[in-house]
Parts: C-alpha cells; sequence; structure tokens
C-alpha cells in the first residue's frame, strides 16, 4: 500500500512559492488544512491532524515545517494512533519556547519533549531567525530524530531560495525506505 504524505504547514501556513505548497503540486502530496492559521491553538491543531490521518486507511508520512514540527511532537505524545504514521520528515521547529516568539503562540509551550514513536529527520538552519541551530539539534536528539544540518538557509522557506527543495524530497525518501 503506498503512503500518503501528509503535509504540516506553520504558522500561518504555507505560500504558494514554499517547498510544502510546490510538493502538494508535484507530488500530489496532502496538505492538513487547520481552521485558524493565525491565532494557531495547540488541542485544536491536534485534533485536526488526527482527523485527517483517521480519514484514510493508508499509512501516512508527515512533512512538518516549523509549527508543524511542534504540532507533530506534541499530537505523537497523545494520539492512539501513532502506528498509522511511518516517519516524519521535521523541517525548521520553531521555538515556541523562546521569549519573543511564545507569548504570540501561548498554547505551544513547553515544546513536549518525549522521543517520537517513528522515524524521524530533522533538518535545522545554522541561521534559522526562529530557532537557534543548537536548539533545533537539541530537539533533534529529544525526538530521536536524525539531524541535518543545512548550513545558512534561514527558516528554511520560500525566502531560502530552495524551489522544489529535491535535497528534502531526498530525506523524505530515505524515510520510506526505512519504512
Amino acid at each position: 500500500m503506498t503512503p500518503r504524505v501528509l503535509v504540516l504547514p506553520g504558522w500561518l501556513g504555507s505560500g504558494p512559492d514554499h517547498w510544502q505548497s510546490r510538493w502538494e503540486v508535484l507530488y500530489g502530496d496532502q496538505r492538513v488544512e487547520q481552521h485558524d492559521w493565525e491565532t494557531p491553538r495547540r488541542g485544536d491543531w491536534m485534533a485536526r491532524l488526527e482527523e485527517v490521518l483517521l480519514q484514510d486507511n493508508r499509512p501516512a508520512l508527515l512533512v512538518a515545517h516549523s509549527l508543524g514540527c511542534i504540532l507533530t511532537a506534541a499530537w505523537a505524545a497523545h494520539s492512539q494512533n501513532t502506528a498509522r504514521v511511518l516517519g516524519a520528515l521535521l523541517v525548521a521547529p520553531g521555538d515556541t519556547e523562546d521569549p519573543d516568539l511564545g507569548p504570540q503562540l501561548p498554547s505551544w509551550a513547553p515544546i513536549v519533549r518525549q522521543p517520537l514513536p517513528f522515524s524521524s529527520i530533522l533538518v535545522g538552519s545554522r541561521n534559522d531567525p526562529y530557532c537557534r541551530f543548537d536548539k533545533a539539534r537539541e530537539l533533534a536528539t529529544t525526538w530521536g530524530s536524525r539531524f541535518v544540518d543545512l548550513g545558512e538557509r534561514g527558516h528554511i522557506n520560500a525566502e531560502s531560495g530552495l524551489g522544489d527543495w529535491r535535497t528534502g524530497r531526498d530525506l523524505l525518501d530515505e524515510l520510506i525506505l526505512k519504512a
């Protein structure tokens, strides 16, 4: 059975030039649409991910960016359906514990710090304005994720100039092979 790929954008969603949006067009990946992209509530986003995951019996791969990474960890700590997930590609986690970012996302701290019950790869950038490099590396260790240093690529979003980001897709393919 071919796994489906669920795209988990971060706060405010991913615009048309973001690699996640491009993957949806190129590969048919499915975005998990949230009811409120501007004022995200952790419980609401977790419930929506659970709902979408249960709509289809096929196993899934999660492709998370920024707040989507924090969502993945929170959801995995509470869901009874984590066995449906084959793996997760976690890109540029947003640091919701940072004093500058946290107040804008009050229901997202503290970040869940438990090993993920599925394979994962976390991709971090050395100059991400929303998560220090050492924090991204620490989250990878905590979640049991293989860490990939992407160098200085900002928040690994549309402004990073990645286009279709073939390297990221290769990382996702690694997770498929492990499953």
